[in-house]
C-alpha cells in the first residue's frame, strides 16, 4: 500500500544515508524501519506505547538519540566490506545484526522527535 508521511529532515537523512551505503531505495530504507515494530516481541510492545508517559527530558533524549560511536564505526566498515568483496558468514551476521539496532534507533528517533514537536519541546 502506498502511503505519503511527513518525516523530519533528520530522519530522511539517515535513511538516505543508509541507502546509499546499503545500494537501496529511500523507500525501501523507510519500509523496513517502519515494519520494525511488528517484528518486535511483546516485551518491546510496551516501549513503543509509552511515549506520553515519558518526560520531557526523556524525549528530548529519544529526539536526539545517536547510536554507540562503534557500533556506528563498525557498521560502516561492514558496508564498506560489503562493497569491496564479499562478507564472510560471520560478518554477515554481525551486518545484520547492527543494521538492525540501527533502524530501530532510527525509529525511536522518529518516534521521539514526533513526540517532542507535539509538546512544542522542538520545532518541525
Amino acid at each position: 500500500m502506498q502511503v505519503t508521511l511527513e518525516i523530519s529532515e533528520v530522519v530522511y537523512r539517515y535513511a538516505e544515508r543508509l541507502a546509499r551505503l546499503t545500494g537501496r531505495e529511500v523507500n525501501s530504507i523507510l519500509s523496513d524501519i517502519l515494519s520494525g515494530p511488528m517484528r518486535s516481541t511483546d516485551a518491546d510492545v510496551p516501549k513503543l506505547k509509552s511515549l506520553a508517559a515519558l518526560s520531557d527530558d526523556e524525549i528530548l533524549k529519544l529526539a536526539n538519540l545517536q547510536m554507540e560511536p562503534t557500533q556506528d564505526q563498525r557498521l560502516s566498515e561492514l558496508l564498506y566490506l560489503q562493497q569491496a568483496r564479499d562478507l564472510s558468514e560471520n560478518e554477515r551476521q554481525e551486518l545484520k545484526e547492527l543494521m538492525q539496532i540501527y533502524q530501530e534507533g532510527l525509529l525511536h528517533k522518529a518516534q521521539g522527535q514526533s513526540e517532542a514537536v507535539l509538546r512544542g519541546l522542538i520545532k518541525r
